[in-house]
């Protein structure tokens, strides 16, 4: 068996309610409340629930973009919380982000090609030279011209943004991406092509996804497992075609009925 790029145990974050002059803690929001899974390479992990669920502030805690209350993260069978800063950069350069919306995660001032190489000049990765056909390359993989490194954020659309960010997600050659709704501010038609392209990613690079979602639809033909979160806590979790032809809680089933259908 091989080692799960992420092992998941236990996982809590719980933010304070401060009340009164001095600010004391009178309560906790229990945002993530005992999250367990495991993340294998070149499979994807779903997490579903509506808007509140907890489902984004674990990722943000796999990502480490938020610690944990309690509970433990490995990455490759290393406890995160034990790790060095080095081995943390290290870490950062396995496991990458795509976020909901490509507009504020692109700075309006770079060009793609900056854009895509920054994550390469933050680790200091081969030489400019390298880096320019590193970027070439990441063009290519995720479906733009090379003459799009040269144009601002406001010459693309939406789609193709969030191809950009696609490819600086990319740039470090990570083992996992971990997708925030990351086809939520699309248009359907252009959602369709985006979780294509994350499919054809997978295959070719053998990259696994933790996908984060509010829509059930959106992750039946990407996840091989899903978890449903509600208020903090995994209600329901298995593989998707168990998720989909018998869900065991009345919440999945609330969410299922809610998928359109045509």
């Amino acid at each position: 068996m091989s080692t799960p790029i992420v092992s998941v145990h236990e996982l809590k974050v719980h933010f304070p309610i401060r009340s009164g002059i001095m600010g004391r803690v009178t309560d906790h929001v229990r945002a993530v409340d005992g999250v367990s899974f495991d993340l294998m390479p070149g499979k994807t992990v779903a997490i579903v629930g509506e808007s509140g669920s907890g489902k984004s502030t674990t990722g943000y805690a796999v990502m480490g973009m938020q610690e944990p209350t309690e509970g433990q993260i490995l990455i490759d069978g290393h406890d995160r919380a034990r790790m060095s800063r080095s081995e943390r950069m290290a870490t950062m350069r396995r496991l990458q982000i795509v976020f909901q919306d490509p507009v504020s995660a692109l700075n309006p001032r770079m060009s793609a090609a900056d854009s895509i190489a920054e994550p390469l000049q933050i680790h200091g990765v081969g030489t400019a030279r390298d880096r320019r056909i590193r970027v070439q390359k990441l063009l290519d993989l995720v479906g733009l011209p090379r003459s799009a490194g040269g144009k601002l954020p406001r010459e693309f659309s939406g789609g193709q943004k969030q191809r950009i960010v696609i490819a600086r997600a990319l740039a470090l050659d990570p083992q996992a991406v971990i997708c925030d709704e990351a086809v939520s501010a699309l248009d359907v038609s252009i959602q369709s092509q985006i979780l294509n392209l994350f499919l054809d990613l997978q295959s070719e690079l053998g990259l696994a996804y933790i996908f984060i979602s509010h829509d059930l639809s959106v992750v039946r033909h990407i996840a091989d497992d899903i978890l449903v979160m509600r208020a903090g806590k995994v209600v329901e979790q298995g593989p998707t075609d168990d998720i989909f032809s018998t869900p065991r809680h009345e919440y999945t089933r609330q969410l299922l009925a809610a998928v359109p259908r045509l």
